[in-house]
């Protein structure tokens, strides 16, 4: 198990998370393709905040579940609780320390139709534009 480094573009947010990193999930609903976010989910027990949280903002919409965080000073979107696992962290792999997300696999999941592609999964190809 490996152990990564992570944090917002100003270090005001700064966090360790542990596992094995083998794959990037994209998502394309109207928040995570404005963010450009490549998820990595894990466990909160794997995730450590090495910073206070006075600097961290919370951004929720649609049913509230979801919690967005993201630095109150430079606006960098690092790590959220997913409306999927709400038990767990969703770490934005861009904000990983030595990580390039084009040596990981790439799974997608189709968030501009939630409900239906949480029933599905993930799927490993890439959709196709409609």
């Amino acid at each position: 198990m490996a152990t990564y480094r992570g944090g917002c573009h100003c270090g005001e947010i700064a966090f360790e998370v542990e596992g094995e990193l083998t794959e990037a999930i994209e998502c394309n609903c109207s928040i995570c393709t404005r963010k450009g976010y490549l998820h990595w989910i894990v466990p909160r027990g794997s995730f450590r905040l090495l910073t206070a949280d006075d600097g961290i903002v919370t951004y929720t919409f649609n049913t509230g579940v979801a919690k967005h965080y993201f630095c109150a000073i430079c606006g960098c979107a690092p790590y959220y609780v997913p409306r999927s696992d709400p038990d767990k962290i969703d770490v934005n792999i861009r904000c990983l320390e030595g990580i390039d997300p084009a040596d990981l696999k790439r799974g997608y999941f189709d968030g501009r139709n939630w409900e239906q592609a949480h029933r599905a999964g993930i799927t490993y190809e890439r959709p196709r534009a409609k």
